[in-house]
């Protein structure tokens, strides 16, 4: 991770503190804060939730903390979030009024209200097609820092094989698997998270459920498709 270090001090010799993007148990943003940690005096780190105060997200949040002293954590909603609720998808409370942000929005919306210039975020080139060309565009110092937006991108030339060693090599938290390769839990109308939850996280379930209703759908029908293929194949 030298390159990502080197990033990471170009900008922190000119700033004590910082922003992270952080997905809580993702293992790009796992890896991003512990290579951040011994170089900035203060690291406030933004998780963007679908629902909040899951269990599961909140053992990866209080680990953080205990972990790393100058490290906090403010929370807002995701954009996804914001979109479902002006359209009341999942059957979550609809608010017509609300404003469709992107990520770029919310960034200057915590930037202004926390007061640190720099933004941290744990994309990567090999992520996707449109990450990687945003990366290696014109005015990314080292396809990693932009400073006309005072935003980078340490991992920026990594892989994910990448990361992972690195998070196993520290002896880091292990990023959360949603069975499908999902990081984030994001996706709430992803059928493997919500078994995922039902298994290991039953009351995270209950909170998702109550937030967004007809997700429990979702999983009635997979259960249903799922016995009936099993009836079938026994007969």
């Amino acid at each position: 991770m030298e390159q990502a270090l080197t990033i990471i001090k170009a900008v922190a010799e000119e700033n004590e503190r910082a922003i992270l993007f952080h997905s809580a148990s993702g293992k790009d943003s796992i890896a991003l804060l512990h290579l951040m940690s011994p170089y900035f005096r203060e690291i406030v780190c933004v998780y963007m939730y679908m629902v909040k105060d899951l269990a599961h997200i909140n053992r990866y949040i209080d680990y953080a903390i205990k972990k790393y002293p100058n490290v906090r954590f403010t929370q807002t909603k995701h954009f996804a979030r914001l979109s479902y609720e002006k359209n009341g998808a999942f059957g979550c409370v609809q608010n017509v009024n609300q404003r469709l942000w992107k990520l770029t929005d919310i960034s200057e919306i915590v930037r202004k209200q926390i007061g640190i210039d720099w933004l941290f975020f744990g994309f990567k080139q090999s992520d996707s097609l449109n990450r990687r060309l945003m990366l290696r565009s014109e005015g990314y110092e080292q396809n990693a820092i932009y400073r006309k937006g005072r935003k980078c991108y340490p991992l920026s030339s990594y892989k994910n094989k990448d990361v992972i060693q690195y998070i196993e090599r520290e002896g880091l938290i292990c990023p959360e698997r949603y069975d499908n390769g999902q990081s984030s839990g994001t996706n709430i109308a992803d059928v493997n998270y919500l078994m995922w939850l039902r298994k290991n996280f039953p009351d995270d379930l209950k909170k998702v459920f109550s937030i967004f209703p007809q997700t429990e759908r979702i999983l009635y029908e997979h259960d249903y498709k799922t016995a009936k293929a099993e009836r079938d194949g026994n007969d």
